[in-house]
């Protein structure tokens, strides 16, 4: 079984590493309030048929409902918007390699919450990480950008989201399964974001945007939405949290493998430098 689960998560980090890509490309079409919204109601849609196909979703205790709605804000509110607004102002493999980190938000956040204990290599790692992301987010060829570094921290808040949606989501998918718990949580996730991104999206002039733009918004609502976020609860629900994170430090180096394979992007030596760092911080904490 532990070998199926690899093998899907080796798939959706494929899917996540793609995503990048796709994002910084449509982000320069369209906002990010009219896009999240956009990516919410596809991936709704995509997420209702699949659930009428397997006759309906399991009946949520009273007692998990807190959980439930705090999961569904941290999944699309705060994760997709944070993510779409922050990669217009920096590049793929940037979002990418702070998104590895989660590793390290994971760490930090299963301290605080579930009291887990902080070795000296973890805390050695949760350094060292950081410091390579604060390199990455500076490591600029033009000079220094606020507008990026912006970006970068707008990104950050959202890699903190996702981490306290790996670590909640976990009971959560205990009691409902995974395919259920991604269900519930991008279902009720649309609804909290549509009154935030109906007045952008009504106002919005959906003629500028292309068929190739309208495929990638179908990328990110039906496959990175649905399939990845299943896939990440499939393997969350059979094997340990913090295991499950170790497969975003490949993230990194698919994005920027595809971003100078189809984009003819090409990171600086900071960068490369920064993401070193960052990537064994990472791999020290693990080993704690």
């Amino acid at each position: 079984m532990r070998n199926r689960v690899y093998a899907v998560m080796m798939l959706q980090t494929l899917l996540a590493a793609a995503t990048y890509l796709i994002a910084k490309s449509v982000v320069n079409a369209a906002d990010a309030f009219t896009l999240t919204l956009l990516r919410s109601l596809v991936a709704a849609a995509g997420m209702g048929v699949l659930v009428a196909l397997r006759k309906g979703l399991p009946r949520v205790r009273r007692e998990d409902l807190p959980l439930l709605l705090w999961l569904s804000l941290l999944g699309i509110p705060v994760n997709q918007f944070c993510f779409l607004l922050g990669i217009r102002s920096t590049l793929p493999a940037n979002a990418a390699l702070l998104y590895a980190v989660t590793p390290l938000v994971v760490l930090v956040l299963a301290r605080v919450f579930l009291g887990e204990a902080l070795t000296g290599r973890k805390v050695a790692g949760v350094l060292i990480g950081f410091a390579g992301v604060a390199a990455v987010i500076f490591a600029r060829d033009t000079g220094p950008s606020w507008e990026g570094v912006a970006g970068d921290l707008i990104i950050l808040a959202g890699v903190l989201a996702w981490g306290l949606y790996s670590v909640f989501g976990k009971r959560l998918i205990q009691r409902y399964g995974a395919f259920e718990s991604t269900a519930l949580t991008m279902l009720i996730g649309a609804g909290l974001f549509l009154p935030v991104g109906l007045v952008p999206a009504l106002g919005f002039p959906y003629q500028v945007l292309t068929v190739t733009n309208w495929m990638q918004i179908l990328y990110l609502g039906l496959i990175t939405s649905v399939a990845a976020y299943t896939l990440w609860f499939y393997a969350i629900a059979r094997i340990e949290v913090g295991k499950v994170a170790l497969f975003t430090y490949l993230q990194p180096v698919l994005t920027t493998l595809l971003a100078i394979l189809l984009l003819d992007q090409h990171p600086s030596p900071a960068f490369i430098a920064g993401g070193m760092v960052a990537l064994c911080g990472v791999a020290l904490a693990q080993t704690g």
